[in-house]
């Protein structure tokens, strides 16, 4: 699936309902344990062979950790995605429906400030 490229960060939280953000969400609830990714399929009900291949892709960003065939959330790097969204998300709520939220094209009278400045 093409992503935009500009705005793709790949150190994102999976997106939710997505085997990845399941996971995530189950190991974040029970930081201090590590699970086999059997237990995680039985738990969540996601087939065996699709917890596997996230749980390595999540490991890749960082999000989760293992030893053995345990694995375990990086509740640090967890944390830090999910403030980062949990701030924007409240952030985008609390100006939901304000003067700039109902008219996305406010700012298309503004001055270019970086063009002014390079003519200077």
């Amino acid at each position: 699936m093409p992503v935009d490229f500009e705005s793709y960060h790949p150190n994102d939280l999976p997106n939710e309902g997505t085997n990845g953000r399941q996971i995530l969400e189950y190991l974040a609830q029970h930081p201090e344990l590590g699970f086999t990714p059997s237990e995680l399929a039985d738990e969540l009900g996601i087939p065996r062979g699709s917890v596997g291949t996230t749980l390595s892709r999540l490991e890749e960003r960082g999000l989760v950790r293992h030893k053995g065939e345990y694995w375990a959330i990086n509740i640090e790097a967890y944390n830090a995605q999910t403030a980062s969204k949990v701030g924007l998300r409240a952030v985008a709520e609390q100006f939901e429906g304000d003067h700039y939220d109902m008219n996305p094209d406010w700012d298309a009278g503004l001055s270019d400030v970086d063009a002014e400045a390079s003519d200077n």
